[in-house]
């Protein structure tokens, strides 16, 4: 039996697993292990990385539901036919930061809970927390199907630019989000949040400079800023056809999910 740590892992993926093998699996240099997660619906298959000769470690999928998938361990060598060594059981579930990206699509142009959110200033979590928080909510937003008419100002955009209102920008820079930002920066409306001031007549830009958040006011005023180097360290995504393939490159662990 292999053991899987942690056994279960968030919707949206990205967290590292590591994998211990047992005794009579810690193997020649030249076997190469990769792990298959077979849900309901759709399967991954993740390459994994050697830490010692006893673990290995790889990057949990983005999965499409919450349930107890069935993983595989495979061991392949050229020459021989691939073998499954180990199976375990793996949960994939809702956590606290996909709520929180669900809910904040979910009420893009909605002023009572965006002034809501603003309560959230008086219990400002230690700067550490914040950097987890910031990852964890950006990818959980990634990975939403959010709809083709989603928009950072939210559905109704016949309001005019000149309304004083909380926007999803607001929100991500006074909680010091870099990521999140980045992400919010590139979608629909995005950019047209810039200029809209609150009804204490803060843009998201004067909230940046206001509280000292330098990387966040660049990001938001220079012509030509490029991804957080936060941001570049998670996986990157090519999609084709019903196949969609992952590269983690900070671990150089590559994920195929098909349907």
């Amino acid at each position: 039996v292999m053991k899987l740590n942690p056994q279960q892992a968030p919707l949206y993926g990205d967290s590292v697993i590591t994998v211990q093998l047992t005794e009579e699996d810690k193997v020649e240099e030249d076997v190469v292990f990769y792990l298959i997660f077979t849900g309901s619906t759709v399967q991954h298959c993740t390459s994994t990385r050697k830490i010692n000769p006893g673990s290995l470690e790889t990057i949990s999928p983005g999965h499409d539901c919450c349930e107890t998938v069935k993983v595989a361990l495979c061991a392949s060598k050229e020459g021989h036919p691939v073998l499954v060594v180990a199976e375990e059981n793996f949960k994939f579930i809702q956590d606290e930061a996909y709520d929180a990206a669900q809910f904040l699509a979910t009420y893009a142009g909605n002023q009572q809970a965006l002034n809501f959110t603003r309560f959230l200033d008086q219990s400002r979590p230690p700067a550490a927390d914040v950097d987890i928080l910031d990852e964890k909510v950006a990818l959980a937003f990634r990975h939403l199907k959010l709809p083709a008419e989603w928009n950072v100002l939210g559905a109704d955009q016949s309001l005019n630019e000149n309304i004083p209102r909380e926007t999803l920008l607001h929100f991500a820079v006074r909680q010091g989000l870099l990521r999140l930002t980045w992400f919010l920066l590139q979608q629909p409306g995005g950019r047209g949040a810039l200029s809209i001031r609150n009804r204490d007549g803060a843009t998201p830009v004067s909230l940046a400079l206001e509280r000292g958040y330098q990387k966040l006011h660049q990001l938001l005023t220079e012509e030509d800023a490029t991804e957080p180097d936060s941001w570049s360290t998670l996986s990157h995504t090519v999609h084709a056809g019903d196949y969609c393939v992952k590269h983690h490159r900070q671990l150089d662990v590559y994920m195929l999910t098909a349907e």
